[in-house]
């Protein structure tokens, strides 16, 4: 487990070490900076900075010529609204798969199909998150 605490200018120290391909579950409270970490993210692998929280559509594609990251916002219809409109396929595809509000019953879902995932829980702290990555 890696903790770190950071202010939103300074999550590049972050992001140089987060994988850059696979399935990463995002987890805590409503604002505490899951879709910022997206955006940064996004921006960080120079896909652009026009990142939107995928609320409704439950999800958004961003990618160039050399990777593809999937945006999930589950918050709204969980893993069954993943499963029921096919996306949950969309997890077996090549590319960073970012969910926002990946709980530990997706997570074993994907290790029913040998896919591991990365957790990263966020928290406030003063004015700065506190990302713990497991």
């Amino acid at each position: 487990m890696k903790e770190i605490i950071l202010s939103q200018s300074e999550l590049d120290k972050l992001l140089i070490d987060l994988p850059k391909n696979g399935v990463v579950l995002l987890q805590g409270d409503l604002a505490s900076g899951k879709t910022s970490l997206v955006q940064a993210w996004v921006k960080f692998l120079n896909l652009g900075d026009q990142v939107t929280s995928p609320t409704f559509s439950i999800m958004q594609k961003y990618q160039n010529e050399n990777i593809c990251v999937y945006h999930y916002d589950i918050y709204q219809k969980g893993l069954d609204g993943l499963l029921k409109n096919g996306l949950f396929d969309n997890l077996f595809e090549e590319g960073l798969h970012l969910v926002e509000w990946g709980d530990e019953e997706l997570r074993n879902q994907l290790l029913q199909f040998g896919i591991s995932s990365t957790v990263i829980k966020i928290s406030v702290e003063n004015n700065k998150r506190k990302y713990e990555i497991l």
